[in-house]
């Protein structure tokens, strides 16, 4: 997996009108955790963040404060401006080498499926995955491969292939499938009913 270098400047201040202050000069506060040391407040450059945020890809940390401090970590949590989308807080939680952690993993879809071809509807229901691992064993992503996919199918969390590490959410969970295409229901109905129902043909009255 690779290791990105994210620099940041330790945070004194806590103030609803600093936060703000600090947002709008382009930083985005956050927190370093490690449940063997006292979290530490933080402050990034906005960019820097961002290339850790909107990404398919997982990384490792390698957080450097300016007094020197090297951390190694993964991003955990990111918070969201509810207009903009803007990233306005995250939260990196330490690794202990030897130690298992959680965390989210992003799916990669492969591949053209038979169903889509077939004029049937690809549906994504689940974009990332909770697993559980070794920091060493970190997958950067998950390959879902969807070539084969027929319509009426789907693909669910069980389906997926996995190695050195433990996929937490439900096994029957759905990730993605392929449904009929919409109102194809409905015209099969009617043309079924059509198909059902004999043409009368009215006779007029004989002639005396």
């Amino acid at each position: 997996m690779e290791k990105v270098e994210l620099k940041a400047k330790k945070r004194t201040e806590f103030t609803k009108s600093y936060l703000t202050k600090l947002r709008n000069s382009g930083l985005v506060p956050g927190v370093f955790y490690l449940k063997t040391t006292d979290p530490i407040a933080i402050e990034v450059q906005e960019n820097s963040i961002n290339s850790l945020v909107f990404t398919s890809e997982t990384h490792l940390i390698d957080l450097k404060l300016e007094d020197g401090t090297e951390l190694e970590c993964i991003l955990k949590d990111t918070q969201f401006d509810p207009v903009t989308d803007k990233v306005i807080h995250f939260d990196l939680l330490g690794i202990i080498r030897g130690e298992k952690i959680q965390l989210e993993i992003p799916l990669q879809f492969i591949g053209n499926p038979v169903g889509v071809r077939e004029g049937g509807l690809l549906n994504e229901l689940m974009h990332k995955v909770e697993v559980e691992c070794l920091p060493r064993n970190i997958p950067e992503h998950i390959t879902v491969d969807i070539a084969n996919l027929k319509i009426g199918e789907s693909i669910n969390v069980k389906d997926l292939a996995v190695e050195n590490f433990e996929i937490l959410n439900a096994p029957d969970s759905v990730i993605v499938n392929i449904s009929s295409p919409k109102g194809a229901k409905e015209s099969d109905a009617v043309a079924a009913d059509e198909i059902k129902e004999p043409e009368v043909i009215s006779k007029g009255k004989e002639k005396e």
